[in-house]
């Protein structure tokens, strides 16, 4: 079929092509005016996800995760959401929703069956490129859709809030059991260290292990001074006194009277002779002299050996004080480094729990309202203007459809090209005035075709 042949056939058909287009476009009008008007109210929700969070100061990372604007839509769908909107808005307190639900037998559960209609009449996007979801809801009410609207969008942002001090306020009593344990931790070490500190008797440990060394340190001092007063000097090979008695001011006085002594006897014995009164005298004043010399002599030597075993106790004594004290002091360190790690770990502990707790008592979401749902004052639907458009669309094609149907139902001879696919012969010549109504010549196909060219002849 060429272009041709179509419009003599749309000129054939243009009865049915028209009746077709009108039926169309009145049924469609009239279906429009007679479907319900439904009213559409939007809410506009801001996702404020940027930034830190107000109360903790951390960085949210889960609401940077690609899929959270899908989980935000999500939740709004969900069930849950619904239901709370049915208790806010009190539905299922309605007398004629009671009713309806009677009617419709749909179970028990009154909000389950108004949530599930609330979620059919529901739609939410979000935007492609921005952090802002659009929640609409549809009705016959525009009071009613604007209500139910701004009822999922607060019952978003508590669902919303409820998501984040939940874990919160669930961790908080976890983290409180565990302060109260660290806690008791805490006091234990630090009862144990005060303990052993009033059992040592030690008020300071760095101070005590200052003054002991130092005293270890005196001692060892004395005992070398005591040793070199003990110990003689060597002359030739002999012994003599030690420093001690050297040092000591009667030993020495003596020593000094006995030389006087001497010289004095050296003089009478060139005076006089060895029975002499005056030479038995000085004689008789050495030899005492002598004696007490080594009197005293033997006295100090036997007091400075004293001295110095003495101090040689009190070292020994000493280095035992010193390392008992030592480990006194590693068994304080130990406590005292138990009682620091305990007290870190309540410290620790606590800080958190008090951040947790801060958490839980939040009511601050990271979802705004934009822009909030009002009442619509144009329905939503049915859309005349654009029905009307596609029922013309619409009834053309089915025009052209039904037109085209019913010339391949009733082929009729319209051009010389129809006469040609219908006999196989030449044409001698067009006659258009011997086929008054071409028209109404008809082509059967049960009909050979000498008998088709002979009924056109006639």
């Amino acid at each position: 079929m060429n272009f041709s042949q179509f419009i003599l056939i749309l000129r054939a058909r243009y009865k049915i092509i028209l009746s077709i287009l009108v039926i169309t476009v009145v049924t469609t009008l009239a279906i429009s005016l007679l479907l319900p008007k439904t009213y559409k109210a939007t809410t506009a929700l801001l996702l404020n996800y940027k930034g830190a969070d107000p109360v903790t100061g951390v960085t949210l990372p889960a609401q940077l995760m690609p899929g959270y604007m899908a989980t935000q839509v999500d939740i709004i769908n969900s069930p849950s959401t619904a239901l709370k909107v049915v208790n806010q808005v009190k539905l299922a307190d309605s007398p004629v929703v009671k009713e309806a639900f009677k009617d419709a037998d749909k179970g028990s559960n009154i909000h389950n069956w108004l949530a599930e209609i609330l979620l059919k009449n529901l739609e939410v996007e979000p935007s492609r490129d921005s952090n802002v979801i659009n929640v609409s809801f549809k009705g016959s009410d525009p009071e009613f859709v604007a209500a139910i609207a701004n009822g999922f969008a607060n019952a978003y942002q508590e669902a919303s809030n409820h998501f984040t001090t939940e874990p919160a306020q669930k961790a908080a009593e976890y983290l409180g059991g565990q302060v109260k344990i660290l806690r008791t931790k805490y006091e234990e070490a630090q009862s144990k260290l005060t303990r052993y500190q009033q059992e040592k008797g030690i008020v300071s440990v760095d101070n005590r292990s200052d003054v002991e060394s130092a005293r270890l340190n005196d001692l060892s001092t004395q005992l070398v001074l005591a040793q070199g007063e003990l110990m003689g000097r060597s002359n030739g090979g002999k012994a003599v006194e030690g420093q001690g008695v050297i040092n000591n001011p009667l030993v020495n006085n003596i020593k000094a009277s006995l030389v006087q002594a001497e010289s004095k006897l050296a003089e009478s014995s060139q005076k006089y002779g060895r029975n002499h009164p005056t030479y038995q005298g000085s004689v008789a004043e050495v030899e005492r002299l002598r004696a007490q010399l080594n009197e005293y002599v033997n006295v100090t030597s036997r007091s400075v050996a004293s001295r110095e075993a003495e101090i040689r106790a009190a070292l020994a004594a000493q280095k035992n004080k010193v390392l008992i004290s030592n480990r006194e002091r590693d068994e304080l360190n130990v406590l005292s480094k138990e009682a620091d790690v305990a007290q870190r770990a309540y410290d620790a502990a606590w800080q958190r729990l008090n951040q947790i707790t801060l958490e839980g008592q939040s009511n601050q979401s990271g979802v705004t309202v934009l822009n909030a749902a009002i009442a619509p004052t144009k329905a939503d639907s049915p859309k005349i203007v654009l029905n009307m458009l596609l029922s013309i669309f619409l009834g053309t094609l089915l025009g052209l459809s039904g037109g085209m149907l019913v010339e391949m139902l009733d082929r009729r001879v319209r051009s010389v090209s129809d006469m040609l696919e219908a006999i196989p012969a030449p044409v001698l010549g067009v006659m258009s005035w011997g086929l008054s109504k071409p028209s109404r010549l008809r082509l059967s196909r049960r009909w050979p075709a000498p008998l088709q060219l002979a009924s056109a002849g006639n």
